[in-house]
């Protein structure tokens, strides 16, 4: 299936209204608010490691806002059991039968706070939602809804008290991005009161017309050379001197999804090797583990990613046409 104009021209529009609808609450970031929605369309997760105070919890609510959507958040703790996250089921002595208590799991936007604060077990009760949209309980599996979008967070200071993630939980995160602190200019807008980071969003767009535009772009146009060069790119991440874990084919298989959603959100129908380049470190880097002695020198995985797009050579114009 291929998508007409009309399709990508009324999917580029509802794109950058949902952007700039977010981009009134969470100043300053465009990039990052097109990210995650590039992630959300491309049915993928977001994984933001940020200082505390930067706008997360806010940018999640606004995105719920945005899709008319139900946003929940949890904060994660060492003493977080996994049914607080999934729900549990609890027996009503008055009807005689186990009753679900659904946790806050299920929602359309999830902020799962701190997350490297919960033990790997309380972790890994996020997997089969974040994979498959569904949780298993007794052995009942429950749908969470769509869209379905985990906004994770982690501090990436304070490290006592801890859990680092495992890479099978990292590989199922689309992508992996930073707010930051916001610029002078939306800082003062801030301290103005001129921006109103609790105002309530008017929505844009409803969920089913968000699984439209999930289907528009899984229908973009994919030349043969660009999935040659995402291939080459993740091959070059296993093969390169300072990684002992490359990235999984999940991983190649995210950066095509996020190029294409990527690519019909600044209006074209195809993908473009720029696609790819520009979303690169978000997707691959985190799916990267460094050998202990490059992390020692400095090395850091955005460095690997950066050096890797300086070395793969993309097809040029001539060969796309």
């Amino acid at each position: 299936m291929t998508i007409t104009p009309e399709q990508a021209d009324w999917f580029t529009a509802t794109f950058t209204m949902m952007v700039d609808n977010v981009e009134q609450v969470v100043l300053g970031k465009r990039h990052v608010i097109e990210l995650a929605f590039t992630a959300m369309v491309s049915e993928g997760h977001l994984l933001l490691e940020d200082y505390p105070g930067t706008g997360k919890t806010s940018l999640a609510r606004a995105m719920s806002q945005t899709v008319q959507g139900v946003s929940t958040r949890i904060q994660f703790t060492p003493d977080l059991l996994p049914g607080d996250v999934t729900g549990i089921t609890v027996y009503d002595q008055k009807t005689g039968e186990f009753e679900f208590h659904s946790g806050p799991i299920f929602a359309n936007v999830v902020l799962a706070d701190e997350i490297n604060r919960a033990s790997p077990k309380t972790q890994s009760a996020l997997l089969e939602a974040m994979e498959e949209g569904n949780v298993t309980i007794d052995g009942v599996t429950r749908s969470t809804g769509v869209p379905f979008l985990v906004i994770a967070t982690q501090n990436p200071i304070e490290q006592a008290g801890t859990y680092r993630l495992p890479e099978a939980q990292l590989d199922r995160f689309m992508m992996k991005a930073s707010l930051g602190y916001p610029d002078l200019a939306s800082t003062i807008r801030i301290l103005e009161g001129t921006a109103d980071v609790r105002h309530e969003l008017a929505p844009v767009i409803t969920p089913q017309a968000l699984v439209s535009m999930s289907d528009i772009a899984r229908s973009v146009f994919v030349n043969p050379l660009v999935y040659d060069y995402i291939g080459r790119l993740v091959e070059a991440t296993r093969d390169a001197r300072q990684v002992r874990m490359g990235v999984s084919v999940r991983g190649a298989r995210a950066l095509t999804k996020a190029a294409k959603t990527w690519a019909v959100a600044h209006g074209r129908t195809f993908v473009t090797p720029d696609d790819v380049k520009a979303l690169a470190d978000q997707v691959l880097a985190h799916r990267m583990v460094l050998d202990p002695e490059a992390e020692f020198d400095g090395v850091t995985a955005s460095a690997v990613i950066g050096q890797i797009l300086l070395d793969v050579v993309p097809p040029s114009r001539t060969d796309l046409a």
